[in-house]
């Protein structure tokens, strides 16, 4: 094993160890759980092949589905939940459908990062006041205004703080290089925290043993019901869909062998089977602590098996040290990670040149904002089909008077029913007096709707005029 392996190993370990906890929090979980599946990564997902420098473990972009399902169907249910979504993608992966998650709209992706980061932050910024929040996306947003004066003024000033310290320490590039900035922003709101004897609410420590709960087989009969195979499939599909945009995602970031995404959708699809088994939260492969793992020179995929070991270890062996840490802290921490998945210069971009394309963002963003984030994927989804089918329907009509001979048409393009009232128009507006040659042998695509129109069209010419129709190129 290399020097640098090692290293990069105690890097990831400490990024990983307070977002494990932060995502447990904010999914409504016990802390342990993120901290098993955070193990899980490492230890089963990492060893398999796939992707040789990518990170697994719990993500913020699964904690507002994560948070709704264990709300509806209770934290029991939760193990069969991701046992379900890992075989869903252990069967994707086993049918070589891993890279036709690339062909997702990226705008879609993008929406939905966007709704997950705004519904994440919302939902963060009352527990940066130790107040609860309301369980409605709409209804966070719209809570906002009565927050000052329910929040506690402490809990406000330590999130605030950890908020600060996460983006003022990466300017610092030495220190930043050697300790991550979310240990260091969690560690002095901790010390902080106990050096005054602050009143804010910490993270409840109920040990590893007692949190871990296997599914019975009461509820891996649930999985005949309709919403809870509708949330396993939107855990696998979201969960899929996230793994491997990361996996293309850290594939610029350095020269080493590619990600093959059949082999590490079955590779995250073990973890989530393991993780299910455990009780624990669904896992994604995670940018953030895949960046920082190829920016610490990993080289293998040796530095993410051990960062598996070391939160082991620290679970194992001084558990108690979760309980000092305010839940503030942890909640300013995923404010930091909800801002980061709004893709504000994206948009900027692709306001310049794809407004259509922001359309879709927007629409599938405020579609899990406003209701959930499998239904709001699906809205985004359909718009992104919907767009689609219109740019590529273009339908030109091009006219030749020849005279005596009459007119020759020419229609060029794609003809479909998304332009037939365009194509309709075009050949009504033409005189009613003139023998016309309608040709078609410009058309690269005619649907049943165009045809059958073109057809009445030639039929209903008034005066006797007869319209030919040709094939001729």
């Amino acid at each position: 094993m290399r020097k640098a392996d090692l290293y990069a190993s105690l890097v990831v370990f400490l990024v990983a160890l307070p977002l494990c906890v932060g995502v447990a929090i904010a999914s409504g979980v016990p802390a342990e759980l993120g901290l098993v599946t955070g193990i899980v990564g490492g230890l089963v997902a990492g060893l398999l092949p796939g992707s040789s420098l990518q990170v697994s473990g719990p993500a913020a972009g699964l904690t507002v589905l994560v948070y709704e399902a264990v709300q509806t169907y209770g934290l029991p249910a939760l193990g069969v939940l991701v046992l379900g979504a890992g075989l869903v993608q252990l069967v994707l992966g086993a049918l070589r459908l891993g890279r036709w998650f690339r062909a997702v709209s990226v705008a879609v992706v993008q929406g939905m990062l966007a709704g997950i980061g705004l519904v994440l932050i919302a939902g963060q910024v009352y527990a940066l006041g130790d107040t609860a929040a309301p369980a409605s996306g709409l209804g966070k947003i719209a809570g906002l205004s009565s927050l000052p004066g329910a929040a506690d003024p402490r809990a406000l000033a330590v999130g605030g703080a950890t908020v600060a310290v996460l983006l003022l320490w990466p300017r610092w590039r030495r220190g930043a290089r050697v300790v991550p900035a979310p240990l260091v922003a969690v560690a002095l709101a901790s010390a902080a925290t106990g050096l005054w004897d602050l009143p804010v609410r910490r993270v409840t420590v109920h040990g590893l043993l007692d949190s871990v709960q296997p599914p019975s087989l009461a509820e891996l009969g649930r999985l005949t019901e309709v919403g809870v195979l509708g949330t396993v499939l939107a855990f696998a599909l979201i969960a899929s869909a996230e793994s491997l945009f990361s996996a293309a995602a850290v594939d610029r970031l350095h020269r080493g062998p590619r990600t093959d995404y059949d082999r590490e959708l079955i590779a995250q699809g073990a973890g989530n089977a393991v993780c299910g088994v455990l009780g624990a939260l669904p896992m994604t492969a995670v940018i953030v602590r895949s960046a920082a793992n190829v920016r610490a020179g990993a080289r293998t995929k040796a530095s993410r098996v051990l960062h598996g070991v070391w939160l082991l270890l620290f679970t194992a062996v001084v558990p108690g040290v979760l309980g000092i840490i305010p839940v503030a802290a942890l909640a300013g921490l995923l404010v930091h990670a909800g801002c980061k998945l709004v893709p504000v210069r994206e948009v900027r971009t692709l306001w310049r040149g794809h407004r259509g394309e922001v359309v879709v963002l927007g629409v599938t963003a405020v579609a899990i904002v406003a209701g959930n984030l499998f239904e709001g994927v699906l809205i985004g989804l359909a718009l992104a089909v919907a767009k689609t089918a219109w740019d590529i329907s273009h339908v030109h009509v091009e006219t030749e008077d020849r005279g005596d001979a009459g007119m020759v048409v020419r229609v060029v393009g794609n003809a479909t029913f998304l332009r037939l009232p365009k194509l309709l128009d075009a050949l009504e507006a033409l005189p009613h007096d003139r023998d016309v040659r309608l040709e078609l042998g410009g058309l690269r695509h005619v649907d049943h709707a165009c045809a059958a129109a073109l057809e009445r069209w030639a039929a209903a010419r008034d005066h006797g005029r007869v319209a030919t129709i040709t094939s001729t190129s």
